[in-house]
């Protein structure tokens, strides 16, 4: 049983009855300074988990944006250390705001799992979201992770049915994160009438909150997937935030800062209008 910023945040939300926001960016996109800069506007706009996103060449479950936001933070020379790193610096400043890094193996195992442990748990890192580790390799990173005292939170989609989704369930912490479609990020809109059903089967096997993502764009879709859900993930939009700043030449026409921080306003608004009853 681990006891995280994640843990204390999601009780927290269910005793006040709503559901949590939680927000994706890609770490070190456009640069580091301003990567950081977006971090810490985050939780003042309204943003209960941050998803600190580690950029990858090979993004295999990304769409196009978050692909580009990975490329885009590669190119300025993000690392896994250096995400690291802003992490750290964000803790500075914050020590409340859970911080849940997402995204591939590969960098991690490169860096060293018992290296990486170590280092994120001194960064102030809370959970770990590995979109392509399956339970069936839970110790490989997952174990250790959780024995470290970071969460390791599963994806479940419309495909995991009952029989796998105990397995998926094992050893899974903080929170369920239930990927509302198929395909990749940021490919389609969520149909926000069956989540309620779906966030509801999970629950018969899980006492985990159940947080929903994947397309997920306006105040009222974040409103109506609130309403079933324990918490409602937003991540291709965010990045489109920053993208839509960047000029043809690279250069910046507006702060991504601000432009991330008046969509995240809007989307807690959203939330907060969905109001969970209290368990």
């Amino acid at each position: 049983m681990t006891d995280t910023r994640i843990d204390r945040r999601m009780a927290k939300l269910k005793a006040e009855g709503r559901p949590a926001l939680v927000t994706y960016f890609m770490g070190g996109d456009p640069d580091y300074d301003t990567s950081l800069a977006i971090m810490k506007a985050l939780p003042k706009a309204g943003s209960d988990v941050i998803e600190l996103g580690m950029p990858f060449s090979d993004p295999m479950a990304d769409g196009p944006a978050i692909q580009a936001a990975g490329l885009r933070a590669l190119k300025s020379g993000q690392t896994l250390a250096k995400t690291l790193r802003m992490a750290s610096e964000f803790r500075e400043g914050d020590d409340e705001t859970p911080i849940v890094m997402m995204g591939y193996y590969n960098p991690i195992f490169i860096y060293g799992v018992d290296r990486f442990l170590k280092d994120a748990k001194e960064a102030g890192i809370d959970g770990l979201i590995i979109v392509d580790l399956p339970p069936e390799m839970d110790n490989e990173l997952c174990i250790p992770a959780v024995k470290a005292g970071i969460n390791f939170i599963r994806l479940a989609t419309p495909t995991t049915d009952d029989k796998r989704l105990p397995k998926v369930l094992e050893n899974t912490s903080g929170f369920v994160y239930y990927v509302s479609m198929t395909g990749i990020t940021g490919s389609a809109l969520p149909d926000t009438s069956k989540v309620g059903s779906a966030v509801a089967r999970i629950k018969a096997h899980t006492e985990l909150p159940v947080c929903v993502g994947f397309g997920v764009k306006t105040a009222e879709q974040a409103r109506a997937i609130g309403a079933s859900a324990d918490g409602v993930v937003v991540g291709t939009a965010i990045v489109n935030a920053v993208a839509n700043v960047i000029g043809a030449d690279g250069k910046l026409v507006a702060d991504p800062a601000e432009a991330v921080a008046t969509l995240v306003d809007g989307l807690a608004h959203g939330v907060r209008r969905a109001r969970l009853a209290p368990a």
